[in-house]
Order: structure tokens, then sequence, then C-alpha cells
């Protein structure tokens, strides 16, 4: 009987069907895509740092140290720093990451080059790999050479890839690896350069890499190193991915909940058309388990079929994500297909089809024989004893889900709790535009006009459930749009002579005054001239740095009792900051207590209030101070912000660098500024903002873009939704239709009641839509970014009348049968 009236109903079940397909294959998608990452960082994790493990330093390591160091015996041996680097053929000049290397490297994975050779030989050579990039954008080629601070090499070859190294990374500053032995040479590594000292181990088999982390960890952390296992990276990049993955599982599931709310309404519409059938069944002998059974499996067939296809086209649709996230992945990510997914989605086809289907299958159980002579519009209803255990089992499914999703008891629930106040907010919007159209009725509208508005809250209507599938698809498109405007906008570089777009660092003393000399004669502004002394934390509160390390008890932060702080001295505050407590002091006479000024984070880290004492040293001098106030520094300007300030009088004669930033307003300037300042102090680092930023918004195109293909489910599906919604309401509507045409109605007539009433609920859902989605950005804006919110014009051009239309063109196709054939004959169609 289930087989023979579904066959009846084919096309209808089929909408059904198509509501829950692109769900699941968001979801499968999504599910395969993590796995592939996860097995991919579990087997490639010596590939991704090249060795078993890696022990670094900031700075050129102490003797305790290097006694460690050496007792391991690494097999090889790097110490990279970004500098600029020239190219003698054509002047061109860039900020590079040049990583000096010694030994065998990598033990795991290799370093591709072009030629291949150039990977084995540059060491021999005495060349230079570059980055083949950057060699593209230079038009160089192997044979010509690389001017490296002091040091001319030839090009061995392109570097393509090697372990460590991530498509970002290299963007920002391109990898150049020379051979060790030239560092000294090159004159870089000057004071306050930044730099990083690694070596590299292989293990034997029996090593057993957590005691060994364990063992050293502690040593090491005093000596101011640390230990890196290939097992210690897996996690961290686990956990880094493990979010992203977390994230878009939830807008699949999201998408799937769309299509859920479709199939809810869907089957309510459909039993209810079947009850009078249901009722004569009855008459004849047939059991409530009977009757109730053939519908169930139906939907339960339903559910499976559309879980299977789903998992299909989630299975061809996951090389996308790797696809798009490949700058993103530090190794190259192969494609698997496992069967847990794919179970996973037909598990979910056809256990939310059942639960969501539950509800209305349920009348089924309890309507009458008698209700074959009764005519009364609600006919039987289950007990609400009944309705409100479904709806406990629905809740309870979602909860349980979300949480295998999260992995967090807490943020899964609050998921449920705000995915119910979305759909209970869009429901609200519709049930009240009802009764406003009740009780303020336009009864001297057009007859065409109040028939469609009628049929709004008549019997059967489809106001709530289309209001809430278009306003959901809408709201989460149009917050996806508005969010990734908020994120650009603060990437932005406005061109004025007060925003800086060069910035030269590492600018020695006795380099200030020619270095501020070349920036003037090349007619460009110095907007700042910055000292940098760098210090460590000597004692917080009377207590050493190395006592409070060694406390496991300690609630002080351990990052800044290993942190080699880069402070300033000036007279007042910038414009990036604002004073919360305390008193800013601008100078300091001698004899005088020194009062600072630290930044907020600090203050919550290091427990540190106005009037407490903290000592610095400073090169092997200590300096006493005391806390005198506390700043808020809104860490997101483009400028220089500092933890830590000290007044004037104070720092003056210590070692110190300079950072000068200035503003070029074309590329000419830039690349000429650029090119001199390299020729003349190759220690000099310089970073170009409008390159940096152009990254940024690059990389920001391809995450939104990712966000914006997960929104595509939810909208799409919204779309099917609506799309089965309103072909499904054809049934109701098209006896109505004959009717109105029997007793004279025109086909105009008719063609306008229709169109009033799908564009009424278009136009309201998709507008509901987006002011929710304006006031979620707005909070988003002001809350979490602390950014002013101006919203894209793009859901108000495109998706408020797009769907507005998309809703009228579907409705109006619903009644061309009763346009275009008589009466009688419809009816006896539908019959």
């Amino acid at each position: 009987m289930a087989w023979r009236d579904a066959k009846a109903s084919k096309i209808r079940l089929l909408l059904f069907m198509s509501s829950i397909i692109l769900g699941i294959a968001a979801v499968v998608t999504i599910q395969l895509f993590s796995n592939n990452l996860k097995d991919n960082i579990k087997s490639q994790s010596k590939t991704l740092i090249g060795a078993d493990y890696i022990i670094d330093s900031k700075q050129l390591p102490t003797e305790r140290a290097q006694a460690i160091i050496d007792s391991l015996k690494p097999g090889a041996k790097e110490v990279n720093f970004v500098s600029m680097i020239a190219f003698p053929k054509n002047g061109g000049t860039k900020l590079v990451k040049v990583q000096g290397l010694d030994g065998n490297f990598p033990f795991y994975g290799k370093i591709n080059t072009e030629p291949v050779s150039a990977a084995s030989s540059y060491q021999a050579l005495g060349g230079a790999l570059v980055d083949a990039t950057l060699m593209l954008q230079f038009n160089i080629i192997p044979g010509d050479s690389i001017k490296v601070g002091e040091v001319t090499l030839p090009i061995a070859g392109a570097l393509k890839s090697m372990p460590g190294n991530s498509a970002i990374s290299s963007s920002v500053a391109p990898p150049v690896v020379i051979p060790y032995r030239f560092i000294d040479a090159t004159e870089l590594l000057q004071f306050g350069s930044r730099k990083e000292y690694q070596y590299y181990y292989k293990a034997s088999d029996t090593l057993n890499l957590i005691r060994l982390e364990e063992k050293l960890e502690t040593a090491l952390d005093i000596e101011n190193a640390d230990l890196d296992t290939h097992t210690s990276t897996t996690r961290r990049l686990g956990r880094r991915y493990d979010n992203v993955c977390k994230f878009l599982n939830l807008a699949a599931f999201i998408a799937l909940l769309l299509g859920c709310i479709g199939i809810a309404s869907s089957v309510h519409i459909y039993i209810k058309e079947k009850l009078n059938p249901i009722a004569i069944l009855k008459c004849m002998g047939a059991s409530r388990r009977q009757s109730f059974l053939i519908f169930l499996i139906q939907i339960a067939g339903i559910g499976i079929v559309g879980g299977i296809i789903g998992s299909l086209i989630g299975v061809m649709l996951q090389t996308v994500f790797p696809y798009l996230l490949k700058d993103f992945l530090p190794f190259t990510l192969e494609i698997s297909i496992s069967a847990l997914p794919i179970l996973i989605g037909i598990f979910l086809g056809l256990s939310m089809s059942v639960l969501f289907a539950l509800l209305p299958l349920l009348r089924t159980w309890y309507v009458s024989p008698l209700d074959v002579l009764r005519v009364d519009e609600k006919g039987s209803q289950e007990p609400r004893k009944v309705r409100l255990m479904v709806f406990g089992v629905i809740l309870v499914f979602l909860f349980l889900f979300s949480l295998w999703l999260i992995k967090d008891a807490l943020y899964a629930l609050a998921f449920v709790v705000a995915t119910l106040l979305t759909f209970a907010m869009l429901a609200s919007v519709a049930i009240g535009f009802i009764k406003i159209i009740k009780r303020f009725f336009p009864k001297h509208w057009s007859f065409t006009a109040r028939q469609s508005l009628l049929n709004l809250f008549r019997p059967n209507n489809q106001t709530v459930v289309l209001v809430v599938a278009i306003g959901l698809g809408t709201f989460l498109i149009s917050t996806l749009y508005f969010t990734k405007d908020i994120l650009l906008a603060k990437t932005e570089i406005g061109q004025t002579e007060q925003n800086a777009n060069i910035i030269i660092l590492d600018v020695q003393r006795d380099q200030r005054d020619d270095v501020a000399r070349t920036i003037t004669t090349n007619n460009l502004p110095v907007l700042n001239n910055i000292p940098l002394v760098t210090m460590r934390m000597q004692s917080l509160n009377g207590r050493l740095v190395n006592e409070i390390r060694q406390d496991s008890t300690r609630q002080i932060r351990g990052w800044l009792l290993n942190h080699e702080f880069r402070t300033t001295y000036r007279d007042s505050l910038s414009d990036s900051e604002e004073l919360m407590a305390g008193k800013w002091y601008s100078n300091v006479k001698q004899g005088e207590p020194v009062m600072i000024s630290i930044s907020e984070n600090l203050a919550m880290d290091a427990k540190l209030n106005v009037g407490d004492p903290v000592v610095f040293n400073v090169q092997g001098v200590l300096i006493e101070t005391t806390v005198g106030s506390i700043r808020k520094v809104d860490w997101s300007q483009i400028q220089l912000n500092f933890s830590i300030v000290f007044p004037t009088g104070v720092l003056e004669q210590a070692p110190q660098f300079n950072v000068f930033s200035t503003m070029a307003p074309t590329e000419a300037s830039s690349a000429a500024l650029q090119q001199e300042l390299v020729a003349k102090y190759p220690n000099v680092s310089i970073i170009d903002l409008r390159q940096i930023f152009s990254l940024v918004d690059d990389i920001l195109e391809k995450v939104s873009w990712v966000i914006n293909f997960m929104a595509f489910f939810s909208i799409f599906t919204g779309i099917i939704v609506l799309i089965g919604s309103v072909r499904t309401s054809k049934y109701q509507r098209i006896k109505e239709s004959v009717l109105l045409r029997t007793l004279g109605a025109k086909n105009k007539h008719i063609l306008q009641i229709s169109a009033f009433e799908y564009l009424f609920l278009g136009l309201l859902g998709s507008l509901v839509g987006l002011v929710l989605a304006l006031v979620s950005s707005l909070c988003l804006a002001l809350f979490v970014f602390k950014e002013p919110f101006i919203p894209s014009g793009i859901p108000f051009m495109v998706f408020l009348p797009g769907i507005t239309l998309l809703v009228l063109a579907i409705g109006l196709s619903n009644i061309q049968t009763v346009l275009k054939s008589s009466p009688l004959e419809v009816l006896r169609k539908e019959s």
C-alpha cells in the first residue's frame, strides 16, 4: 500500500526528498574533508617539519642550551631571519625570509627545485635557492645572482616547496635558502635583528618523543629555547584546522535543518490530504498501526534515498575544499573516500526525515473512522503530551548531533538554543503579520488584492513555513556578506599623509640621520621615527622571574617570563591608546622613580596593577620601574603599538635601533626608495604595507568564498524547500481557483490573486531575513570587531528582489493548469 500510494504521489514525494539532499550533501562533503585533513596531518606529520623533532631559540643559544643541543647530536641546523635582498640584474628589491641551512635537511620529505639537481648541489656550489614565484616576478633565472646583505651569490635554482613553509608565509616573505657558512659574511644579524636558530634531529625508532619532551621542556624553557616534536606539531595543526571544520560542519547542519523544516511542512500538508482516505481505510478494518506504517515507510524511504543521493553528491563535491584551502595548508592534501561520512549521511537522511515528519505522521494514528462524515477543518488531533514528547526527541537529537560536531556540551547547547530562537523569531514575525492583516484588513482594496491577502491566513496557508524558509536562507547569506565587508574594512589603507604604507625596520643608531635624509630627498615625509629598546623582565612584584617560572601554581602567564620585549619611550599617548587607570608620566628627571605605562592585556597576564614594581634587564643593566598607568591599546590600527612604554629621560643611552615610517603615494616612488635604502643599508628591512594588505585581502576573499559556498547550501536548500512548499500549496489553491472561474472570474483575476499572494510571501520572507541580518551584523561590528558598520548593497539589490521574483514565478507556475483548461477538466484531472 505504501508503494502504491507513493507511485500516485511521486512528484510531490520527490520534492520532499529534494529538501534534504543538499543538506546531506553539505554534511558529507565537510565530514569527508575533515577526515582527509586529519588523516593527512597524521600521516605527514614528520614531513611537515622535515624531522622527528626540533630545538629552536629566538637568540643565539646560551651555553647550557648549546650543551643540550650538542648532546643530542643534531643532523642539521638553520638560522632564519627576515631581511631585504636585491637582484643586481635589474635592481629589484624584496623583503624575504633568509634561511641559512647546514646539514642533510630535510630528513623527511624533500626540497622541490627547478632544476631538480639544485636541491642537492646548492650547498657544495655555494649558491642560493630562491622562491619560484619571486623569480617570475623579477624575471630572474638560475645562473643570475642575488645580493643578500654584503654577499652576492649565484642562484642555483628556483625553490618550489620545502618542509615547514606554507603558501601564505611564503607570500608575505618568500624564502631564500643559502648555505649556513655565508650567514656571518652577510652582516645582516646586527643588534635588534629578529632571528631564529633551529636544530633538526632524526630520532631512533626506540626514542620516546613524549618522554624526551617532558624531560627537556623545563630545562630548555629556562634557557629561552623550545622543543617541538612532530607529534606536538600534529596536535597543534589538528586543533587549528579542527575549528575550521567545526564551523563548516555547523553551516552544513543549518542547511540540513532548513531542509528538515521543509519536510515537516510538506508532510503536514500531504498527510492532511490523506486523512480522509485513512478514515476510509479504518472503516474497512485497517488498524492504527497499519495506517501509520503505510506513510512511515514512505517517509523513511524518502529519507534513505535522499541520504544516498546527498552522500553521492557530497563525495563529488568534497574535492572542492582542498582546492580552495590549498594555500592555507603546509602540505599537499591527498584525497581518499571513507565509508563513515557516507553512512552518517544515510543515517541522517533517515533519522531526520522521520523525526521531523513524525508530528504530522501521528495524525494518522488518531484519525477516527467518523472523520469520513465530519466536516471539521481541525479534525482529530494528537494529544498535547504526545506532541511535546516528539518536540523533546527532536531537540535531544539536535543537541546530540551538535555535540558530536563541536565536542563541547555548552557550545552545542548554545547552538541549539540560537537555532530555536532564530526559527522562533521568523515564525513569530509570520504569525504577527497574519494577525495584523486580520485586525487591519484593507476592506476598501480591490477584490483581487483582498482575495490574495485572505489566502495568507486561510486554512492550509503556507505563510509561516515560507517566511521561515525564505527568511533563514536570506538571513544566513546576508549576514555572511555583511560580516565579510566588516572584515575587509579593517584591512583598507587610506591613502592619506597620516597613514604610513612603508615601514623601515632595524635602522641602527649610526644610520638614523642618513635614513631620514634618504626619505626626505625622495620627496617623502618621515611620519614616524620610533626608537626600540629590547629587554626582558627580571622580577615582578619583588619575585624573580626564574623563581616564578619554576612555580607550578603560578597565575602569571608563561609567555612573558621568556619574552624579549621591544619597548619604546615617548612623552605622549598615541592615537591608538586610551588611558584606563593611573596617570601618564611624560618624562623622568634624574633621581625620580621610573613610572612606566603597560597595556591592558599585559597587566592581565602579568597580574600587575598601578603601583606594582617591575625590574627589567636591558642588555645586562637592571632598571627598576613602577607601573604608573595601564592603557587600552587598539592593536588593529595600522601603526606600531607597544605593550610597555617608558617616559623620556630613561632609555636614551640604552642600546637601541629605530623604526621609520613614510607614505609613498605610488608604486614607483615606493620602489625607488626601497632600492636606494637596500643599496646603502643592506641590514635594513622594509615592509610595503600595500603588498601585505593585498595578500590579506586575497586570503579574506578565499575564506569568504568558502563561507559563501557553505551559505549557498543553505540558501539553495531554502529555495528547494520554497519550491516544494509552494508547489504543495498548488493542491489547496486549485479548487479555489476553479470555483472562482465557475463563478465568473477571468484568468487575469486568478493570475492577479496568486501573484499578489506570492509577492507578499516572497517580500516578507526576504525582508525579515535581511532585517535580522542587519541587526546581527550590527552587533558583530560593534561588540566583536569594534568597527563602524556600513552594510553592503548586494543583499538589498540581489536577494530581496531575486527571491521575491523566484517565489512569484513558482507560485504563478502552479495555476497554469487552471488557466489553460476548463473547470470541469481540472477537477476531473485533480481527482
